[in-house]
């Protein structure tokens, strides 16, 4: 009993994130199990789940050991992280464009292979924390001035571009979330809102001139262009195609659950449905636990929402209120878009549900944001002062660049 008292002692911040992140990540541990039973066929041969459900639960031991080492760090250090962090992330979306790989002719260049590890990492997941961290100590930076949209240019919105610009061929639907984050994390950090409309119509027009490049000359470079114009055709006019079969599977998933559900580990459509542990976990989970099961996921992530929110508005500094803004909202709107799409809302997108689908990188990724919450919710004990009189060396580093 004393060991396990002293065990929570030592974590700190918002109780209630813990609580809320516990729960996704126990509950995950049911549909994950269920829903592997595919992949085990396909792949395993004997139908053997546990190999799955070991795998995962080792992602989670991870994760929860990135949420506590993080959350330990004082959220101030971030802003200097972050300097050191983009050049860093920019390097290795250049070596996961260089691999080249391509799946069906398409770009699938989004993982590269840790080496001596073995394991692979989407380096998209870890731009995008790091990149929000950056933009909210722009912001931070600028909060008392006034500038032009000349001089937000090269500090701002060249490393976004950079960074989306490598998303883009290989992953649209996550360099589209990211792209809608930064314009809210900067709307809301007093960017001027005509400076807004200029990135949004440049934004636009990169877009349709990249799919006018990619559908003029088709062998330059590999990219998705004709996937994501597919989706969108299948989900506006209801051609058959993979993601409307997709969509089939999981609408018949939820129809079956009803309000309670099949039951643990008795769905039926996990052993039709691609992705069902991962893109389409949602589907699983309200055919095996009904209209209670889905509900309850969803008020969940709207309570870490809420949580999100009181901890931003209680933060003392400038950057702590946008670091928590710009790493926690992306959680909770991908988890929305995850089931939009398994109800036939939204098109087809490969997001997975935070915390709750398998995969290393999403559950890392989500971890490492969730820790720098709870590092910015943390009382230190001592006197609460602005991020600019907080000093360190990484400060030092990011006050001289």
């Amino acid at each position: 009993m004393s060991t396990s008292k002293n065990i929570f002692a030592t974590l700190k911040g918002d109780r209630s994130i813990w609580a809320i992140t516990a729960f996704l990540a126990l509950f995950s541990f049911l549909p994950v199990f269920s829903a592997s039973s595919n992949l085990a066929y396909l792949y395993g041969g004997n139908g053997d789940t546990f190999p799955y459900l070991l795998r995962h639960f080792m992602h989670l031991v991870l994760g929860f050991a990135i949420i506590y080492g993080v959350h330990k760090v004082p959220s101030h250090y971030f802003k200097g992280l972050s300097i050191i962090g983009i050049p860093v992330v920019i390097i290795l979306l250049i070596v996961t464009m260089a691999q080249g790989t391509t799946i069906d002719g398409s770009n699938a260049s989004r993982w590269i292979k840790v080496p001596f590890v073995g394991i692979t990492f989407q380096t998209s997941t870890l731009a995008s924390v790091v990149l929000m961290i950056y933009i909210a100590r722009y912001l931070s930076r600028i909060k008392d001035k006034t500038i032009t949209f000349k001089e937000s240019i090269l500090p701002l919105w060249v490393p976004v571009a950079l960074i989306l610009g490598m998303i883009l061929p290989a992953n649209f639907s996550t360099t589209a979330i990211i792209f809608v984050m930064v314009l809210t994390l900067v709307f809301l950090g007093g960017y001027p809102i005509k400076y807004l409309s200029i990135i949004v119509v440049s934004g636009l027009l990169v877009l349709t001139l990249f799919i006018l490049a990619a559908k003029a000359f088709p062998g330059v470079f590999p990219n998705r262009v004709d996937t994501w114009i597919s989706r969108i055709d299948s989900f506006s006019d209801n051609e058959d195609s993979e993601g409307d079969y997709q969509i089939e599977k999981a609408k018949i998933a939820i129809a079956t659950g009803g309000l309670v559900g099949m039951g643990p580990g008795k769905s039926i459509q996990k052993n039709f449905l691609p992705q069902s542990s991962s893109d389409f976990i949602y589907a699983i989970i309200v055919e095996e636990f009904g209209l209670v099961g889905g509900l309850t996921l969803l008020v969940m992530y709207l309570l870490l929402l809420f949580r999100i929110l009181v901890i931003a508005n209680k933060a003392p500094s400038v950057f702590g209120k946008l670091a928590v803004i710009g790493v926690g909202i992306p959680i909770v709107f991908q988890a929305l878009i995850n089931m939009a799409v398994a109800v036939e809302l939204f098109p087809v997108t490969g997001q997975t549900l935070p915390l709750v689908s398998s995969g290393g990188t999403s559950i890392w990724m989500t971890c490492l944001a969730i820790g720098i919450i709870l590092s910015v919710s943390v009382k230190r004990g001592e006197v609460k002062i602005k991020d600019e009189e907080e000093m360190n060396p990484l400060d030092i580093l990011s006050e001289t660049i």
